[in-house]
């Protein structure tokens, strides 16, 4: 006898392990627009990094970088990633911004220490701290950037 407690035939129907990638497709998602931000934010800064030649100290590239790949990837987290679209794009894109710059202050505390004292390539100084940050910026989007999403 099948036992379906509560849920629709269709759901019956479809083994569990086959409806994982749905319910973590959001996670997903928040991967990959992380990996395209990186991208972004290492090509703006590597772009800035060849023009000025280091004639503006790193630390004002790492901040003009960090605003224009913030611009340029708030449309795609709010719209594929979080699928927001009931609240007005500017207090919106501040939350994400006011994320991000904790991110930023991250960078501006550690790079220094990575590249200065340790003696790290800027370039891989910025991936280790990188690296750090996607888990704990999850979870602040998810809940205060994004709130007016629906449940995960």
């Amino acid at each position: 006898m099948l036992d379906l407690k509560g849920r629709s035939a269709q759901e019956a129907a479809v083994p569990r392990w086959a409806r994982i990638p749905a319910r973590f497709g959001r996670r997903i998602a928040y991967l990959l627009a992380g990996g395209m931000t990186a991208g972004v934010y290492y090509a703006v800064l590597g772009l800035l990094l060849l023009v000025v030649d280091n004639s503006v100290p790193y630390l004002f590239l790492v901040v003009g970088s960090h605003f224009l790949t913030t611009s340029i990837v708030y449309p795609v987290y709010r719209s594929v990633v979080f699928k927001v679209s009931s609240e007005r794009w500017l207090p919106g894109y501040l939350r994400f911004y006011a994320v991000g710059l904790s991110f930023l202050g991250a960078s501006v505390i550690g790079l220094p220490v990575l590249v200065e004292f340790a003696g790290i390539p800027l370039m891989v100084a910025q991936a280790l701290i990188i690296l750090l940050s996607p888990p704990l910026s999850y979870v602040i989007n998810r809940t205060w950037a994004f709130r007016d999403r629906v449940n995960f």
